[in-house]
């Protein structure tokens, strides 16, 4: 389990390496994306449910990395909440446009632990689950679908049987509390 310190500094070698992609630096969005790809194709699988799809999706989304990084306010996000977001967000339209393609029984085991896997990936995967389990159970389940599973806070709502203000404000603690367990606050 990585320790805080060294999840603090990948964070900043992130914000660093984003910040170079702002003036246009071609090798620091390569680096961006060697250390952050995995992941969020593991975020366009789980929401796409298809293997190519996500590759197209994961493609678009490191271009809208390159021409939004001057976005990217570390005051506001670490730079992998920054990142997952623009990649849940391209997977979400990408469902929207083209549908959510039916699996194959034999294909849900294998793509949905693929999608776990890679999402999960790298050294800090234990403190982020940690950090995850530590929720409260609501606030747990809501950022679980909504991150992990692509649900807009309108179909969040439906799913749990709750009023929309509710589940929104239980992402908004949620995420709070997560970035605080993270930062090691």
């Amino acid at each position: 389990m990585p320790t805080t310190d060294t999840a603090a500094i990948r964070r900043e070698e992130l914000s660093g390496l984003i910040h170079r992609v702002v003036r246009g630096d071609r090798r620091a969005l390569g680096e961006v994306y060697n250390r952050t790809s995995a992941k969020l194709y593991g975020v366009c699988l789980r929401i796409a449910r298809d293997r190519e799809a996500a590759s197209d999706i994961l493609q678009n989304v490191y271009l809208k990395v390159w021409k939004r990084a001057g976005r990217f306010n570390p005051e506001f996000a670490s730079p992998i909440t920054w990142l997952c977001a623009i990649a849940r967000n391209a997977a979400i339209d990408w469902v929207r446009k083209n549908g959510r393609p039916a699996l194959l029984a034999s294909d849900t085991e294998a793509d949905l632990g693929e999608a776990m896997e890679a999402m999960t990936a790298g050294e800090d995967r234990a403190l982020i689950f940690d950090c995850l389990e530590a929720l409260p159970t609501q606030q747990n389940r809501a950022i679980r679908l909504a991150f992990f599973d692509g649900l807009t806070h309108s179909e969040l709502a439906d799913t749990m049987r709750t009023p929309l203000g509710t589940t929104k404000s239980w992402i908004r603690r949620g995420l709070q509390q997560l970035r605080g367990c993270l930062e090691g606050e």
